[in-house]
């Protein structure tokens, strides 16, 4: 149950670090002002999914080690795949949260956006009940979210020798999901002019 949690914790604290930042950039109106600039609305994005990215790897190699070090954590995989799946998820995190600032209106609204959208994440990724002891409903909707291929890819980590492909290709699934909260948040970015 540890190593998938480590999915977890920085989905959680990035979508909400990244969520209220954007959301304070937006109602400052600093935001519209770097709009104003030549800078494309998904260089913008990407800016700011770089620099939070960045932090949450940096979040997450700290958990890492304290997780596989003092806490006594042991994986049968490789723990450089652990550290790469983790900051796929950090920038997940960072993708949902830039998308869910573009539809809050103050800082409550985001903290009510993050059972939204995290929520049914963890209650179907696997962390509870195993995917496959799911009803075929939930299993489909499981199958449609990013945390579930996270999940799987730790549990694999932890588990499986050799299991390097199919971690890659979980992680590979998790950044193209957050590739398209980043295209989505992108789209909710209006330039305006005078």
């Amino acid at each position: 149950m540890g190593a998938p949690l480590l999915a977890l914790f920085p989905l959680t604290t990035v979508f909400l670090v990244t969520s209220i930042a954007l959301l304070r950039e937006r109602s400052t109106g600093t935001l519209e002002r770097l709009l104003t600039t030549p800078l494309g609305r998904l260089e913008l994005l990407g800016g700011y999914a770089l620099s939070f990215g960045l932090l949450a790897g940096l979040q997450s190699g700290i958990v890492i080690a304290l997780t596989l070090g003092p806490l006594g954590l042991h994986i049968n995989g490789a723990v450089g795949l652990l550290v790469v799946l983790a900051v796929c998820v950090a920038l997940l995190g960072t993708g949902l949260g830039l998308l869910a600032s573009a539809f809050a209106r103050s800082e409550f609204q985001v903290v009510q956006f993050f059972p939204l959208i995290v929520l049914p994440q963890f209650l179907l990724c696997g962390l509870l009940v195993a995917r496959q002891k799911m009803p075929g409903t939930l299993h489909a909707v499981s199958d449609a979210l990013p945390l579930s291929y996270a999940v799987d890819g730790m549990h694999h980590l932890t588990r499986e020798r050799g299991a390097s492909g199919v971690v890659v290709a979980d992680a590979a699934i998790v950044l193209v999901f957050a590739a398209g909260a980043l295209v989505l948040g992108a789209a909710t970015l209006r330039r305006r002019t005078a």
